[in-house]
């Protein structure tokens, strides 16, 4: 058992890496653990201060015999907070980083922003006092003060700010009167709500609950989850529904038992995916009981919304990723709807992913997990089909007379061979056409913002890269080359910066090249495009997204931001273009995202009583990820993309960990991760590597992968464990950057 442990005495300090080592008592031994609250003497007057355990030790960091000792557990139900560090706790040892790293993670908002607050200026004085002193006051030509004093005839109670305004007084002017017991100035903290906006834009639709009739499939899935978590089961479910299945009704119904049970609910949605037409939805059913956060809101918005949550003020909270450490102390449900979005899996250390989290703070806070998606991650699916998840199929979409689209592929090398030499192959402009006659709406979907792909001289054939990462730089519309990586940009050069060739050539298509050919070729349609250049202001997705819900574009076209989760009655036709642009990407689950990709774009389409159609426009007609994606048939695209991970022994098949480090010196990076490697020759595992990563400088700093395989999670702890300490013992500390990654 650990002798010592860590303690944080304030967290919510900015500071959070300042944790105080006390020695654990003997008695408290098997009780004291991470995320435990203690009370410990501290300070000079060793006053007994409440505290939280954030790690254990076996060794003292410094003379013995002046390390505190723990003074006991301290009373009381345990915190959101506890479990909070608890969790932190987990991640590092899981995922691999410091806690004071993984604390960053599940306590996002640590310090308290400047709150808004609502003022008030109080009359102390009876009717007849206020008219002596109105009368003091004119005499003495006091005429602000005069001003304040007969507004008080009217109301005992005067909004500060108007106040100021209307009666264009000043701080200095009320002082006095405060001093003499005249006046009292009263205040109130007010916590920015950013549901406010739909709350009261949606009265009228609040007023009837928002409440919908379930179908049979949809009822059958709600009945059985409710069922089991009355009879106390716990465990984590996939919900497995077509695109258009009413996911969303699921969860609502859901929801709403846990809500009337007493506990609190969190919803994850990918944030491309945070919509105004989301959210919406669930003000209208829950009212002011919900708020939700996201990378948008300021620091003071999400401060208040993780206040509001911990006081108990609301019993719902949607938001992305990080709305899974919300300190809700009666967490009952959580809810991950697209669990497959890569968006779920964080990008900096510690790298967790959102649903193994959430599967472990469920657990601590006796909860129920719900996963939903029409496109399962191959890791979910494996769980449910060895019974390690319940498992729910929902087959049929939910409103009536909608059905799934039909869907045709497009050979666009057999497009080629017959002349068309067009973006748009001939069967989608004519369907477009079609559509557009009869004012229904077009969804053409890229996955790729810029005006085109990269510049590339056509005399040496160099392509222009950005200087600090191994990266082609993309041209925009407005003739800059940017770095989507790093944020490098310059003006578009006359010349190609290797040869002095003047024939620089743009290669490649982008959504803003998609939106002047659409222009060009349907002169007569309103269009708007959807990617991160177009929405990059506060509220762009809600505008785009609104005016396209009114019908006031005939053709929206974008990134996958469009594609997730939409619902737009009157869309009957998806232009897929490029398809198989994800489909060779160096990542061994590009199969997999293509599948994801396609599937969800594709049901986009005839989602209301007009039949919807797809066109997939592709290089690679016969790959089965495109095949089974234009069939909509998920257990097809599985049984063959598992087959190929269990070929090549990649995850579910297997744990992988890979190992990256960086250095701004390539021999700094080279010689780390030779060290590093050194230790997997003392276990059986499939390596590969090291190689250089596939995007090898960024930012200036060189980096190096390592990937390692094995069935047994824990063996790959331990070899990320000797790897840390081999490294610093190295003295690579501080020279590089290291970063795990786990995936199982």
């Amino acid at each position: 058992m650990a002798e010592f442990a860590d303690v944080i005495i304030d967290i919510t300090h900015e500071k959070v890496d300042r944790p105080f080592q006390y020695r654990i008592p003997e008695s408290l031994k098997a009780l004291v653990q991470a995320g435990c609250q203690v009370d410990v003497p501290f300070g000079k007057g060793n006053r007994i201060r409440s505290g939280y355990v954030v790690g254990l030790s076996d060794r003292a960091e410094y003379d013995i015999s002046r390390i505190k000792e723990i003074a006991g557990i301290h009373a009381g139900s345990v915190s959101a907070e506890s479990q909070l560090i608890q969790v932190a706790w987990w991640m590092k040892e899981r995922y691999g980083s410091t806690m004071n790293q993984a604390l960053k993670a599940v306590l996002p908002v640590k310090q308290q922003v400047e709150q808004q607050e609502k003022r008030w200026i109080r009359c102390l004085l009876k009717e007849e006092e206020l008219r002596q002193r109105i009368e003091e006051a004119a005499k003495k030509k006091y005429k602000a003060r005069e001003r304040l004093l007969r507004a008080f005839l009217d109301a005992d109670v005067i909004p500060y700010e108007m106040a100021l305004r209307t009666l264009n007084l000043t701080r200095s002017a009320l002082k006095p009167l405060e001093e003499q017991g005249v006046i009292a100035l009263d205040s109130q903290a007010v916590c920015r709500n950013p549901a406010r906006t739909y709350l009261q834009e949606d009265k009228a639709a609040l007023m009837n609950g928002g409440k919908v009739l379930l179908n049979e499939e949809q009822q059958a899935v709600v009945t059985d989850i409710c069922r089991q978590y009355q009879a106390g089961i716990r465990k984590t479910y996939l919900v497995h529904g077509i695109t258009g299945s009413g996911k969303t009704e699921i969860y609502m119904e859901l929801i709403d038992h846990v809500r009337r049970q007493g506990k609190q609910v969190i919803l994850l949605i990918p944030e491309i995916a945070l919509t105004y037409q989301t959210v919406l939805r669930f003000c209208r059913r829950f009212g002011d009981q919900v708020s939700f956060i996201h990378s948008r809101l300021s620091a003071g918005e999400k401060y208040d919304q993780f206040e509001r949550a911990r006081r108990g003020d609301i019993q719902i909270m949607i938001g992305p990723r990080s709305a899974l450490f919300t300190p809700f102390p009666k967490l009952g449900l959580i809810i991950m709807d697209e669990e497959h979005e890569s968006a779920y899996k964080s990008e900096i250390t510690p790298r967790y992913h959102a649903r193994e989290v959430a599967r472990y703070r469920a657990g601590l806070s006796h909860a129920s997990l719900v996963l939903g998606s029409a496109t399962p991650s191959v890791e979910s699916y494996t769980r449910a089909v060895q019974g390690i998840y319940g498992y729910y199929k929902i087959t049929k979409r939910a409103k009536k007379n909608s059905f799934l689209p039909k869907v045709q592929v497009v050979d666009m090398r057999q497009e080629l061979k017959e002349g068309n030499r067009s973006i748009f192959s001939r069967s989608l402009r004519s369907q477009m056409e079609e559509k557009l006659a009869k004012k229904e709406q077009v969804m053409l979907f890229l996955n790729r913002r810029g005006y085109s792909r990269f510049l590339s001289c056509r005399s040496c054939g160099e392509a222009i890269r950005c200087p600090h990462c191994d990266v082609t730089l993309t041209l925009h519309q407005n003739n800059r080359l940017v770095c989507h990586y790093c944020g490098y940009q310059i003006p578009r050069p006359e010349a190609c910066p290797s040869c002095g060739s003047p024939y620089l050539a743009p290669f490649g298509t982008g959504t803003q090249k998609i939106e002047a050919l659409v222009r060009t070729e349907f002169p007569g349609a309103r269009v708007l495009r959807m990617d991160l250049d177009t929405t990059s202001g506060k509220g762009g997705h809600e505008a785009i997204l609104a005016a396209f819900a009114e019908h006031e574009a005939d053709i929206l076209i974008g990134t996958q931001m469009i594609v997730k989760g939409h619902d737009f009655p009157a869309v009957t036709l998806v232009g897929i273009l490029a398809a198989d642009l994800s489909l060779y990407a160096p990542d061994y689950r590009c199969g997999e995202r293509t599948f994801q990709l396609l599937t969800q774009a594709a049901g986009r389409a005839g989602r209301d009583e007009k039949p919807g159609d797809v066109v997939i426009q592709t290089y690679s007609p016969d790959h089965y990820c495109i095949e089974t994606a234009a069939a909509q048939d998920y257990e097809s695209f599985y049984k063959q993309e598992m087959a190929y991970r269990k070929m090549l022994h990649y995850p579910p098949a297997c744990v992988m960990m890979t190992l990256l480090i960086g250095a701004p010196e390539e021999e700094t990076a080279a010689a780390a991760m030779a060290l590093a490697a050194g230790v997997t020759a003392n276990y059986e595992l499939s390596v590969i590597g090291p190689v250089n990563a596939p995007i090898y400088k960024l930012n200036d700093i060189y980096r190096k992968i390592l990937y390692m395989k094995c069935e047994n999670y824990d063996i790959l702890i331990k070899i990320r464990n000797q790897m840390e300490e081999g490294l610093k013992e190295g003295g690579y500390g501080g020279r590089i950057g290291v970063q795990f990654d786990f995936l199982s």
